[in-house]
């Protein structure tokens, strides 16, 4: 371990951050991203303008990021304070309670026929425009989001827990969110958000296809797996982003859905590459991807506490 703790010692404090999630939820007030969101927020105003973009980008990543990581470096080291820093850390950045939280609520107002609730619950948590949108759509979007989420807000986050403890976890989820907030390829962040996107693709490559993996194992039957395998290996190659690609294929393969496709973003019809293989999503299937973005959490958490068990 990166950061001197045993295997059994980060197994517990890994074990005590999920805990935390899974009885507290996400901070609904005070929480540290969103301080992080605002003072990235002002980086960008101050930054992100004149000519040598990508080398401000570059600047406003590090302000951003490593005062935050360094600080709990340090503050990690002191005695058994630090430690329970760590699962602390762990429980801020993880995020598998608060995607429960706002996804289901979506498929309960689809299945009263609230679809201008579905709309509106849909809209904070993607990007692509939902006045329109259809059970179908709305359903397929928030699937999407949840596989795609289950690698950024709950295993990539474990992935660098375990490396580099808490200040790891910290590491990734800022660095994820800057990637959330600057990484588009529109005239404003072409260039200045470049770093940022960057260095989101090398901190996500493994923990995505091990999330990925775990899709797999995890379906149902041999030829959900087998789909799921099929879907990643194939698909997942046209999708433009190098680490949501095998992880949404994967989970939409392991599903049995028909995913990717065409959305409307800005008001402009986009059609996005397949995910999957199947039918189309309909509102019982964001339980059944939440369902499976969990059982891969626990199939790792275990695994760690395995790992952790002393030998005889």
């Amino acid at each position: 371990m990166l950061t001197g703790l045993s295997l059994p010692m980060v197994a517990l404090l890994a074990l005590a951050g999920m805990a935390l999630d899974a009885l507290l939820g996400e901070a609904r007030r005070w929480h540290p991203l969103v301080g992080f969101g605002r003072w990235a927020n002002l980086l960008e105003r101050r930054l992100n303008l004149g000519d040598c973009r990508f080398r401000r980008g570059l600047l406003a990543w590090l302000l951003a990021v490593l005062p935050l990581t360094l600080l709990t470096l340090w503050l990690t080291g002191i005695g058994n304070t630090g430690l329970a820093l760590h699962a602390l850390l762990l429980y801020f950045c993880v995020g598998l309670r608060s995607l429960r939280e706002h996804t289901l609520p979506i498929a309960q107002a689809l299945l009263r026929g609230d679809l201008a609730q579905a709309r509106h619950l849909t809209s904070y948590i993607v990007s692509r425009d939902t006045q329109a949108a259809q059970e179908a759509d709305l359903s397929k979007a928030a699937a999407e989001s949840l596989l795609e989420n289950g690698n950024d807000a709950v295993f990539g986050t474990l992935f660098w827990f375990v490396l580099a403890g808490g200040p790891g976890a910290l590491l990734f989820r800022l660095a994820n969110t800057l990637d959330a907030m600057w990484g588009y390829r529109s005239a404003r962040f072409l260039e200045f958000g470049r770093c940022a996107a960057r260095v989101d693709d090398v901190l996500n490559w493994i923990p995505a296809r091990l999330t990925a993996l775990s899709y797999v194992l995890l379906a149902g039957t041999v030829a959900d797996k087998r789909r799921a395998w099929h879907c990643w290996r194939t698909q997942a190659p046209d999708w433009p982003s190098p680490n949501a690609g095998p992880v949404m294929a994967s989970g939409a393969g392991a599903l049995g859905l028909a995913l990717g496709g065409a959305a409307i973003y800005d008001g402009a019809l986009e059609q996005r590459p397949p995910l999957g293989l199947g039918r189309v999503a309909a509102a019982a299937d964001i339980g059944r991807a939440w369902r499976l973005v969990a059982a891969t959490a626990v199939l790792w958490i275990t695994v760690l506490g395995l790992a952790g068990l002393p030998r005889p």
